[in-house]
């Protein structure tokens, strides 16, 4: 069986002879990952593992703090901040597993926007093709899973930022109930909305990451009968506008899992949906609380090297009055409990994560209307997860000439039930 040190330089390899055009990592770690990966070879020689983490070759979003240097965020203005002083709570945990963290992959700046482009550092080709869009922010992190150059990656999602790029890359994406995972050492988007979750290939790798990173025990998954499951189908406003490959693969899907004896049943959320549209329609929760976080330089007027699909947001919910961010809390917190007790009746929604396949990044560059719809069909369907705190999930479909993912939505808390609902609908496929 090949060494964990064998297996890391022929990722290295890998990327060392892409070195002059690399856009997925924006970072490598090689020497500390070698001593990392002998270190692991070593304890299995002995006998001894850290548990199901051991050698396993992870990368980190370029927002998660590594002792020593600055913490991009995939923005120019943050190349001369301070270092950080200490590794991000999560980066502390992977280590002490025995991940072998190979380095920090490509974002769209600040973590804000769901094309998952870069215009500092390049935009990260899809996996499948590369003349396609990643999706975003964590763009880096679902082509070195697609691709192979990790095994997992750790992205953070605000709107989708996770399960968007597992989806068009074609692999499994995880976003864990907010606060499940700690956010200390990450660069914030928004604190109401921002969680942690792992891509990788597979559910229970997925389940390895996030079980470490929430400072559990980890444990495998239980098994769970399909038959005798409710699935809701939130069939409506989520559902316009799918490609029709998306939406054959999709009904392929609950065919299976209906043969598999799970119950199917309609599940309406459009008036949850409307309800949380009014209640932020001035402004998102997310830009709201980015337009804080990054205030000081919004606050200048002055040219700054931003993206202006991230700054242009972010200024315009920085002009807004307070009430109307205490407004929408307000109205998210009884939203949120709405929609706890209207998923009481099943045991997850599914639905498709994104409803479109990955488009050309030059219909991207080239057509501001075309990419203000896709971007907004990107998020349509994730963000339902971030915005009414609950817990999801994005597997590959089979089937598709492009990637397209289907997403498993969970109440808040019910973390490990979704992924081991998840890990049976896996093997179905």
């Amino acid at each position: 069986m090949q060494s964990v040190r064998d297996h890391l330089e022929v990722i290295l390899a890998r990327l060392a002879a892409r070195a002059g055009e690399e856009r997925v990592f924006t970072k490598l770690y090689a020497e500390t990952a070698r001593a990392a990966a002998d270190a692991s070879d070593a304890r299995k020689r002995a006998g001894v593992t850290l548990g199901p983490l051991d050698g396993t070759l992870v990368s980190i979003k370029d927002l998660f703090d590594v002792a020593g240097e600055p913490t991009t965020a995939g923005s120019l203005m943050r190349k001369t901040v301070p270092p950080a002083l200490c590794d991000a709570a999560i980066v502390s945990r992977l280590r002490q597993a025995g991940a072998v963290i190979i380095g920090k992959t490509n974002m769209t700046e600040f973590a804000f926007t769901a094309i998952g482009d870069n215009q500092h550092y390049g935009t990260p080709g899809n996996a499948m093709d590369a003349s396609r869009i990643p999706g975003g922010s964590s763009s880096g992190a679902g082509v070195s899973v697609g691709e192979g150059t990790s095994e997992i990656s750790i992205g953070s999602d605000t709107g989708g930022s996770v399960r968007i790029p597992a989806s068009l890359n074609g692999v499994v994406g995880c976003k864990p109930t907010a606060r499940r995972v700690p956010l200390a050492g990450a660069f914030p988007l928004s604190a109401t909305l921002d969680s942690i979750g792992p891509l990788a290939r597979t559910v229970a790798q997925c389940a390895a990451a996030d079980v470490v990173m929430a400072g559990e025990v980890p444990t495998a998954l239980a098994p769970i009968a399909i038959a005798g499951l409710r699935l809701g189908i939130p069939h409506g406003v989520l559902f316009e506008e799918t490609e029709g490959a998306v939406a054959a693969a999709f009904e392929r899907c609950l065919g299976k899992i209906e043969q598999a004896g799970a119950w199917v049943a309609d599940l309406s959320v459009d008036d949850l949906l409307a309800d949380m549209r009014a209640a932020t329609k001035r402004g998102s929760i997310a830009a709201m609380e980015g337009a804080e976080v990054h205030a000081d330089w919004l606050a200048t007027g002055a040219p700054v090297p931003v993206d202006p699909h991230v700054s242009g947001p972010l200024s315009r919910a920085a002009m807004l009055p307070t009430p109307i961010y205490i407004r929408a809390m307000r109205r998210r917190t009884a939203l949120v409990a709405a929609m706890d007790e209207r998923l009481a009746s099943v045991d997850v929604l599914a639905l498709p994560t994104t409803p479109v396949t990955a488009p050309t990044i030059v219909s991207m560059t080239e057509d501001a209307e075309m990419r203000d719809r896709i971007e907004g069909l990107l998020l349509r369907n994730t963000q339902v997860a971030n915005q009414f705190d609950l817990c999801a999930i994005s597997l590959p479909m089979p089937g598709t000439a492009l990637p397209a993912g289907l997403m498993l939505v969970a109440r808040n808390g019910h973390d490990r039930r979704l992924l081991r609902i998840a890990a049976e609908i896996e093997r179905l496929s």
